[in-house]
């Protein structure tokens, strides 16, 4: 037998095809939401962590590096806490995943760490240079630039935490 099709069934045919279409086109990738999630949560928490220590409301804290929790750890770590559920710990993704982690968090609690102490103390002795000496009027050098390691570990938990709770929430 010759199967008749509606204009009932045509139209509900497109609507279901719509509808699939629709919910397939927002983003799906928990890693990738995941890091970006808890980056902007890291660097909206600094906000409040600034407060807290300086008594003082600082937005410009929103686009700083530095600050407790580490920003860059939290990314980090939910990257790999998210890949190792979605692929697993035995995954090639897995691997790249913590291997970058490694590098990020160390650097960010070593050589950047150093490299803002190193420009505090640069500031300092061109602050005492008599005026007129020609780097007495230089620009101060950034130095809110690493990670003390209770920052990196803080940044790394609260990624750890954004992946687990996103993972959850699918």
């Amino acid at each position: 037998m010759d199967e008749v099709m509606t204009m009932a069934d045509v139209a509900a045919n497109t609507q279901a095809s719509t509808t699939s279409s629709a919910s397939s086109s927002l983003p799906s990738n928990l890693p990738l939401i995941s890091a970006f999630l808890s980056f902007a949560l890291a660097q909206f928490l600094k906000i409040f962590t600034t407060w807290y220590k300086e008594k003082r409301w600082d937005s410009k804290r929103l686009l700083d590096s530095g600050g407790m929790p580490s920003s860059h750890s939290a990314t980090v770590s939910a990257l790999v806490v998210a890949i190792g559920l979605q692929e697993g710990a035995g995954s090639s993704a897995f691997a790249v995943a913590v291997v970058l982690a490694c590098i990020v968090m160390y650097d960010a609690s070593g050589v950047r760490l150093h490299a803002g102490r190193q420009a505090e103390l640069l500031n300092q002795i061109v602050c005492e240079l008599p005026p007129e000496h020609p780097l007495s009027n230089v620009r101060p050098l950034r130095d809110s630039l690493g990670h003390t390691p209770l920052q990196v570990v803080a940044g790394g938990i609260l990624g750890c935490i954004i992946a687990f709770l996103i993972r959850k929430s699918n």
